[in-house]
């Protein structure tokens, strides 16, 4: 991954456009959403506090929705954004114990929290920003921020596993924008976003395969896709007891 300050990310018009659209052009987001929310609270709430790592936090939006389900929640949310954390900060206003951190993926190569170790950690549409052995070396350092029984849970795009199941995701993709576009969900043609993506050198996704592949070789246990629809996923996978 290059750069976070090169990326386009960066740049607070083309995230606040992507804030703007997502629901328009990302397959089912609310339902891949809440069933990150139900897969944390269903596995992790209980008493005492539960502590979330949110790994490229964005507006906040991840931990808005555990936030729901789990009555006790410390959240770090992290953003290499300065914008994007100004936005979860005001979509969290008001909660005790959130805290805010400007990083981006590579600064936080290697590191720690004094937050941690943490119950959970989540992502949404960040690390497919990374290339593969980057990947590789975030899932490593996520299996040591979390606690034992701690569960990682990753809602992302992925790149099909040939050229032509690739063009069939994209199909499948571009079927969904216009049948949205049709049912009068949205006035705008976002018919370019295939394009747009799939020439975005900041978009590096991986087969779902190989990303749960390396999950298990690092040491994660109950590793499985949750949920799946063409080029968009939810998979993680849980640190052992010992």
């Amino acid at each position: 991954m290059a750069k976070f300050s090169d990326s386009n990310w960066a740049d607070s018009e083309f995230s606040r456009e992507y804030l703007d659209n997502a629901e328009a052009y990302v397959p089912f987001r609310g339902v891949m959403i809440d069933l990150v929310r139900s897969h944390c609270a269903h596995f992790v709430d209980g008493p005492g506090k539960v502590r979330l790592l949110d790994l490229g936090c964005g507006d906040g939006i991840i931990t808005r929705a555990v936030s729901t389900g789990i009555q006790d929640l410390e959240a770090t949310l992290v953003d290499g954004s300065q914008d994007m954390l100004n936005l979860a900060s005001e979509r969290l206003s008001g909660r005790k114990g959130f805290s805010f951190q400007r990083a981006s993926f590579q600064e936080l190569g290697g590191g720690d929290f004094p937050q941690g170790p943490f119950d959970l950690v989540v992502s949404s549409l960040a690390i497919h920003h990374l290339d593969f052995a980057e990947k590789r070396n975030l899932f490593s350092d996520i299996f040591g921020w979390l606690r034992r029984g701690g569960r990682f849970i990753n809602l992302d795009s992925i790149l099909g596993p040939s050229p032509d199941l690739e063009d069939w995701y994209m199909a499948l993709w571009k079927e969904w924008i216009d049948q949205r576009r049709a049912e009068g969900k949205t006035d705008r043609d976002f018919s370019d976003i295939i394009r747009r993506y799939k020439e975005n050198p900041d978009n590096r996704p991986d087969t779902l395969l190989s990303q749960m592949d390396v999950l298990e070789k690092i040491g994660f246990e109950q590793v499985d896709c949750f949920y799946k629809l063409g080029p968009f996923a939810v998979f993680g996978g849980r640190k052992p007891d010992r």
